[in-house]
């Protein structure tokens, strides 16, 4: 083989390593960006859900708080009830007892 010809194959060699090389930098970066565009979905997704569940969370205390909040005001109105019923009954014996001491002091007085 003569030596143009050997320079010529060395040459072609050389312009297809660089193809080949540009063309794997070229898929490299291609490669990459989808990786990057693909982690992206997944964090947004991850983020997304994170979300969903911290709402989740958040609706079962507050409903976990409206029932203990309902329990709480249902007990001080039994309470309440009870307070005012014992308040009555007191306050017809403390008149029956008014008017009985007062009945005694006039006819003490008489």
């Amino acid at each position: 083989m003569a030596r143009p010809e050997v320079l010529d194959r060395i040459q072609g060699a050389e312009r297809e390593a660089e193809e080949i090389i540009e063309e794997a930098e070229a898929d490299r970066e291609e490669r990459i960006a989808e990786a990057r565009e693909e982690a992206d979905e997944i964090r947004e997704e991850a983020e997304q859900e994170a979300d969903e569940l911290e709402e989740e969370r958040l609706e079962t205390a507050r409903e976990e708080i409206e029932s203990e909040r309902e329990a709480i005001l249902d007990e001080a109105d039994a309470e309440r009830e009870e307070l005012e019923s014992n308040a009555r009954e007191n306050l017809d014996d403390t008149a029956d007892y008014v008017v009985e001491r007062f009945t005694e002091e006039v006819h003490a007085q008489t």
